[in-house]
């Protein structure tokens, strides 16, 4: 997959996983979808920071001021990923908490379909085939935890990432969380 089918991909993903939680039968499934979703969110937002994100802003007209909303925006989505990740099973702000991230990410994926289309019209397919293999590899070693106070774009991204990834999955193998 390119970089773009790939992010929709993950995109897709996530919209299965908010189904996913509302079918949940009990607390205990809840929270597993939960600490999925902020898993997996975590990862995509830290990949499009390091990787996508300054790609739009240099080959975009509008790059720059494009890029920054995008950016406003997931630092909502980490902050309701750190409200989620501080709970535990069966608290009752998970379900509001829950919504409140599903239309974050609605609004996100919204904002990208315009985004997408134009970053495709301005990089060659063979630069996306690269940047999508590089997002996929990318995924084995992004943080697995929201860090609304870490930078948001490189180069200090680019120090910060790999030492909160290691911090993060060292958190969730201790927690016993699920690994990817």
């Amino acid at each position: 997959m390119d970089a773009l089918e790939l992010l929709s991909h993950d995109h897709r993903m996530v919209e299965q996983l908010f189904r996913d939680y509302q079918a949940s039968a009990s607390d205990a499934q809840r929270r597993g979808v939960v600490e999925i979703v902020v898993r997996e969110l975590s990862k995509h937002a830290a990949l499009e920071e390091l990787m996508v994100y300054p790609l739009a802003r240099k080959v975009l007209p509008d790059g720059q001021q494009e890029i920054d909303e995008h950016l406003a925006e997931h630092m909502s989505v980490k902050k309701t990923l750190l409200a989620l990740d501080g709970l535990s099973a069966g608290d009752d702000r998970t379900d509001a908490l829950m919504a409140d991230l599903q239309r974050e990410i609605e609004h996100h994926v919204q904002e990208e379909g315009v985004l997408m289309p134009k970053l495709r019209a301005a990089v060659d397919e063979q630069a996306l085939q690269e940047l999508g293999a590089e997002l996929d590899k990318g995924k084995q070693t992004a943080p697995t935890r929201p860090h609304p106070h870490a930078p948001d774009e490189p180069p200090l991204l680019t120090l910060a990432g790999p030492v909160a990834a290691i911090y993060d999955r060292l958190r969730d193998r201790l927690q016993g969380r699920p690994q990817t």
